[in-house]
Formats: C-alpha cells, structure tokens, sequence
C-alpha cells in the first residue's frame, strides 16, 4: 500500500480536517469522503465540494508545473474538460455505499 503524506500545515493545525481521500484498488476507486461538514456549518454542501475540487484542480495543475513543466491554465482546462467527458459518456459505473463517521 502506497500512502501520501499529510501536508505540513495539516499537522501544525490541530483543528485541521480531511475532507476527501481517494484510493485506486481493485481495479477501481475508492474514496473516503468527509460528507455533511459543510451544511452542518450553516454552507451550501454541493457549491462547498465544487469550490474544494476546483482548488484541487488548480493544485493538481501546479504540481505538474513543478514537475514536469506543464502550463498550469492548459492543464487545468485539460483536466476540466475531462471531467465534461467523463460526465456525458462514463468509463465506468459508480458503484458502494457512503458510511458516515470517522475513525
């Protein structure tokens, strides 16, 4: 098993908390999802997850940057339109259940 590591600022702050973790396995993804935060603070959930994986995009696109070159716009707008794709014709069913709770 192959695990990240938590970000430095994640572990300087004592209130910090995951809000997504995504695992390839079994031939499929996996994901733990930290569902309900945001309502239960008063915030529309479904926007709060689009602004999150907006950001995510957005640090996936600077990784890359930093790793191999690649302009962060165009591989923001790759991964976007990807998603678009993914959207309109799936390569593969979403399947399992959301069980609320931490460990």
């Amino acid at each position: 098993m192959k695990t990240l590591v938590i970000p430095p600022a994640a572990q300087r702050d004592e209130n910090s908390i995951q809000m997504i973790s995504g695992w390839v396995a079994q031939r499929g993804l996996h994901c733990s999802l930290n569902v309900g935060m945001w309502e239960a603070q008063g915030h529309n959930e479904a926007a709060a997850w689009g602004i999150m994986l907006a950001d995510v995009i957005r640090h996936v696109a600077n990784a890359m940057q930093e790793t191999n070159g690649a302009d962060p716009t165009e591989t923001a707008l790759q991964i976007v339109e990807s998603l678009w794709v993914e959207f309109k014709d799936p390569t593969s069913d979403v399947q399992g259940n959301f069980h609320p709770g931490h460990s």
